[in-house]
């Protein structure tokens, strides 16, 4: 009965949005409990799905957004069939291999972790002109666990489980601080610091956007006295943050991404993106096969530990791909896919997609990333120059889907990266659906009109 403290944050978004509307409880209950509760606890409810915190909040937001006419500000594209068919994929393989009993929390966590954020984010933010909004509510959370955080970094405790734990007995106990160059990674409410690590680069990026933008104003009331600007603050705030997750992969991920928003802030954005893809294409292939001969000695040669772990994580394509192969159609299921000895945990997300839910998935899920990427960098070559912040906006988006797709090859994908990646998808169908217009952050709207071609070729009749 303890964990039924869950339904708190659903009962708050229920009254605002019959209150007020399902937007309002989408920015003020849905982000805050998104990134500053744990997805790892449930409410335990017998014979039923067991709802996480962020969960039972969507959950809530959908049923009102349902009585009231549905959601507002929502225009169809492709990527809805996309994603509904990732979800119908993930519960399927489930229910082939478990069935319904066991297969139900997955179903749930499809409809309210991934197909309800996505259309909430597409309805939401880019037609009520809420950009802004958005991403600043992401920086200011994460700003705000990054301080927490520090407790971790210092203590080796995490604050969360230790406030949290005991409303939930026999929860969350698999989540363990791991340590670094001896000290302790911080994952905060994200379970793993390999999760909080993508969390991170994505409130990293969006915070640089805001600050390109001139979205904060440089001091605040009540920070008068700090000797640093408002924005450059944050920044340094997330960069900590980012830092004392220690997640490599992650940090990877970002410094490559960061690529792609320099890229497009130059003046001749092609040439630059060329240049980018040159350097990452002629350094790329190199590290890549440096990267093989490192980590293909196998791991009983390995010289440390970091040269273990690349083994470790080579050796899982090897021994997992052919296992994925022989159900390659509908995949093994979320827990009945056959463990090889000595290699329990499968770091990569790709593989580990294929194996349980089987190739229709998978494919769905690499157009989610690569696709939206590639719509972005086209869209934002094709408009103005930033700082027009819809420019500026494409890139940024495309920088983090780029962050996402490099950093989940050394990780499993779980916890709040999974709404977080369909918001974005969400957000970002709805920005190149409307145009990419251009919104001041005073709230001032441009008025939209149709991108200038990628090419001045010249017509003759």
């Amino acid at each position: 009965m303890l964990s039924f403290i869950g339904f708190l944050p659903a009962i708050i978004a229920f009254r605002l949005a019959m209150s007020t509307s399902p937007s309002n409880a989408f920015f003020r209950v849905y982000i805050p409990v998104l990134l500053c509760l744990p997805d790892y606890y449930r409410v335990i409810t017998p014979g039923a799905p067991d709802p996480t915190f962020s969960q039972g909040v969507a959950l809530t937001i959908l049923i009102v957004a349902i009585m009231r006419g549905g959601f507002k500000g929502y225009r169809f594209s492709h990527m809805d069939v996309v994603v509904f068919v990732y979800a119908a994929c993930v519960f399927n393989s489930e229910l082939q291999a478990s069935g319904y009993s066991d297969a139900q929390n997955l179903m749930f966590a499809m409809l309210f972790s991934v197909i309800t954020p996505y259309f909430m984010a597409k309805s939401f933010i880019e037609p009520a002109g809420m950009r802004f909004e958005f991403a600043k509510l992401v920086v200011t959370c994460l700003a705000i666990i990054s301080i927490v955080n520090l407790y971790e970094t210092r203590f080796g405790m995490n604050v969360w489980q230790l406030l949290l734990g005991r409303f939930f007995p026999g929860q969350g106990e698999g989540w363990v601080v791991t340590f670094r160059f001896g000290m302790a990674r911080t994952a905060g409410p994200y379970g793993h610091a390999l999760s909080a690590g993508i969390i991170m680069m994505v409130g990293f990026r969006l915070q640089r956007w805001l600050h390109f933008s001139g979205a904060w104003p440089d001091k605040v009331k009540k920070l008068q006295w700090l000797p640093v600007k408002f924005p450059v603050l944050l920044s340094l705030v997330l960069t900590g943050g980012f830092f004392i997750t220690f997640a490599k992969g992650s940090w990877l991920a970002g410094i490559i991404a960061s690529f792609v928003v320099a890229a497009g802030r130059m003046k001749n954005r092609l040439a630059a993106f060329l240049v980018v893809l040159g350097l990452l294409v002629g350094i790329g292939i190199p590290a890549f096969s440096s990267f093989i001969d490192y980590a293909s000695v196998g791991r009983a040669n390995a010289k440390d530990d970091n040269q273990e772990t690349a083994c470790y994580r080579y050796e899982l394509i090897q021994l997992y791909v052919d296992i994925a192969l022989q159900k390659e159609l509908s995949g093994w299921g979320l827990t009945k896919w056959p463990q090889v000895a000595g290699a329990p945990s499968i770091d990569n997300h790709y593989l580990l997609l294929f194996l349980m839910h089987g190739k229709l998935a998978f494919y769905c899920f690499i157009y989610v990333l690569f696709g939206t990427m590639l719509r972005l960098l086209v869209y934002g070559l094709r408009i103005p120059p930033p700082p027009s912040n819809g420019g500026s906006l494409a890139f940024t988006l495309a920088s983090i889907y780029l962050g996402y797709i490099i950093a989940i090859a050394t990780v499993y994908m779980g916890g709040q990266t999974v709404p977080m990646l369909f918001m974005l998808t969400g957000w970002a169908e709805s920005f190149l659906k409307m145009n990419g217009r251009d919104y001041s952050p005073l709230g001032d709207v441009a008025p939209p009109g149709p991108p200038p071609p990628l090419f001045n070729f010249r017509r003759v009749v």
